[in-house]
């Protein structure tokens, strides 16, 4: 009798505890439900002209060989001087002619992403475009704020003009043009300039054969302008305008 007693007791106590267990365990469940773990940004790009450059083991591994490359001493003190009086001028007549096609105002605000130490910022400010702010992994108050192009710092719908030259460092261009759209205003205007006649350097982590693959990834926006410049090694200027009422939410 005694031995049966226990026994139910024994049953009772494990049922209990794992009832209690299961209650407290509720939320855990729920929270992990509603907010998925974030996984690895994936890359589905499949055209032939867009191929990501492999040998990163992890995405952390693929931010510290572009931080090897805007961290280096030589380099920044190179960008700062040499480069600063050399490019800055480049930039501005790029930027004049884009407002000669209305494509930028002096009222846009702007940003570059991968500016460095933002002679492109500095470039737009010269030429009356004074809202302007560059954005890399490595700030440089105070032309360029913090940041990572794959999730950019910034709320939807901020800017009304991006422009970028460092397409081919993006280890997932679905991502990169992805939070452009996001950040950039309806009917704002993204500018790119990218190489497709040679191979960029050997920080790049995706090789570009044609201007298609941008107008595929650029699935929120239409093509407005398209030319060859020369830019530093990037030979073609690709300009996109977001929809008018297209919004996006953060990933």
């Amino acid at each position: 009798m005694h031995a049966v007693m226990k026994i139910t007791l024994t049953k009772t106590f494990i049922l209990r505890c794992f009832l209690v267990s299961l209650f407290l365990s509720l939320p855990f469940i729920f929270l992990y439900l509603l907010f998925p773990q974030q996984q690895p940004f994936h890359n589905p790009v499949t055209n032939k002209d867009l191929t990501i450059r492999p040998g990163y083991s992890s995405y952390e591994s693929y931010i510290q060989r572009q931080l090897n490359k805007t961290l280096n001493p030589k380099l920044r003190k190179i960008w700062t001087t040499r480069d600063w009086d050399r490019k800055i001028p480049v930039f501005a007549r790029f930027f004049e002619e884009l407002k000669d096609k209305k494509l930028l105002r002096n009222t846009s605000k702007a940003l570059c992403i991968g500016a460095r130490v933002g002679q492109e910022v500095e470039a737009l400010r010269r030429i009356g475009v004074v809202d302007s702010v560059g954005m890399d992994l490595v700030p440089y108050p105070p032309l360029v704020v913090k940041g990572d192009f794959h999730n950019q710092p910034f709320n939807n719908d901020t800017f009304d003009f991006e422009f970028s030259n460092v397409f081919d460092h993006a280890l997932y261009p679905e991502r990169f043009v992805a939070e452009i759209e996001r950040t950039l205003k309806p009917e704002g205007v993204c500018v790119l300039h990218v190489a497709l006649s040679r191979r960029a350097d050997k920080y790049s982590a995706n090789d570009l054969y044609s201007i298609q693959p941008l107008v595929e990834l650029f699935n929120h926006s239409a093509l407005v302008h398209v030319r060859t410049v020369d830019g530093f090694g990037l030979d073609t200027e690709v300009a996109f305008r977001k929809n008018g009422g297209t919004r996006h939410h953060r990933f």
